[in-house]
């Protein structure tokens, strides 16, 4: 009986120390699935996460322990390969919650869903400088975009120009991917310029005897005229007379960009000599191309233009923006010197 007994302690023993065994080995076993799937691991140190178009597990790997964006990258790397993050790297921008878990991480990449960057755009003058700002906010380089913008096949199937383009963009804020394609960036721009040209504004235009890119051209004179958004439909009303009249537009924004230097004040003769089909002072009609990106505001002001006789305005002399309209020479004549004299006395020569 006491053998047998003892015989029973020692299988207890055992028993408990196997038991243990699978325990304690649960619990590593356990833990060690924890600190690699589930445990908080994204640092905080960015909030954003940038893939490239291309890049691999190891750049992802690399580009977040560079910038030390977790908390231990062993374990990320261990996770990846267990998921699989090589065979389905999506590139974009991913925002990096603080404290969000590898699994978590990885499944974003994995899925592609990244978070959209905010784009927008008024008022920028050139293609050039268009492209420049579309390089610092999505992933291709400004030359890329530059590329897409003078593309004179592609352009043309849309019905535009090389000089015209830039009025197909209208500008407003959008919700794009960072690693949206120049030509994916032209195409969604084209839908929104569709969209913005409905069949009111279409009319609005055609009454007005001009396509959209000629409403926009104008759009973009009467924006560089107008300081305050109640002048433009007045400013709008004096071009499209002078427009329908066959008279020059003399419109100063025109030779300003014609010259390429917009820390220009004062319009004098030397500027208005320039040889250039945007010099509205030399050649009349509309110039080729907007000579800025015009707000909505200036192109439903040329659409919804005041009925006016005006013919020539001129800066009011207390620099107040605001301007003085005329309907004869004369009257002009007296604005301008009233002005010339403001600048003088303040000596602003250029």
């Amino acid at each position: 009986m006491s053998n047998e007994k003892k015989s029973l302690s020692t299988t207890q023993k055992i028993a408990l120390v196997l038991i243990l065994i699978i325990l304690l080995s649960g619990t590593f076993f356990g833990m060690k699935l924890y600190k690699v799937y589930f445990s908080p691991n994204v640092s905080g140190t960015e909030k954003y996460l940038y893939i490239k178009t291309g890049a691999t597990a190891n750049d992802v790997i690399a580009e977040l322990t560079s910038k030390h964006m977790l908390k231990d990258a062993a374990s990320f790397n261990e996770a990846a390969a267990k998921m699989d993050l090589a065979k389905r790297v999506k590139p974009g921008r991913y925002e990096l919650k603080k404290g969000a878990t590898n699994r978590e991480l990885i499944n974003k990449i994995k899925s592609g869903n990244q978070d959209a960057v905010k784009l927008k755009f008024q008022n920028i003058r050139r293609k050039e400088e268009f492209a420049g700002y579309l390089a610092k906010t999505l992933e291709a380089d400004s030359l890329a975009f530059i590329k897409v913008l003078d593309s004179a096949q592609l352009v043309k199937n849309y019905g535009f120009t090389t000089d015209n383009i830039y009025t197909m963009f209208i500008p407003n804020t959008y919700d794009m991917y960072w690693n949206t394609s120049p030509i994916d960036f032209f195409e969604k721009m084209h839908k929104e310029y569709t969209k913005f040209w409905n069949p009111e504004r279409l009319q609005k235009a055609k009454a007005l005897n001009l396509t959209p890119a000629e409403v926009t051209v104008l759009a973009s004179i009467v924006d560089g005229e107008a300081i305050y958004d109640k002048e433009m439909p007045i400013i709008a009303g004096l071009y499209l007379n002078r427009l329908t009249r066959g008279i020059k537009l003399q419109a100063d924004p025109t030779v300003i960009f014609a010259n390429n230097d917009f820390t220009v004040k004062r319009v004098t003769n030397a500027l208005l000599q320039v040889d250039s089909k945007y010099n509205t002072y030399k050649y009349a009609g509309l110039p080729p191309g907007p000579v800025m990106m015009p707000s909505i505001n200036a192109i439903d002001a040329v659409l919804n233009k005041n009925t006016n006789n005006y013919i020539y305005m001129c800066a009011k002399e207390d620099f107040s923006g605001y301007h003085n309209f005329a309907e004869t020479k004369a009257e002009h004549e007296i604005n301008a010197k009233k002005y010339r004299d403001a600048l003088n006395a303040r000596k602003i020569f250029r």
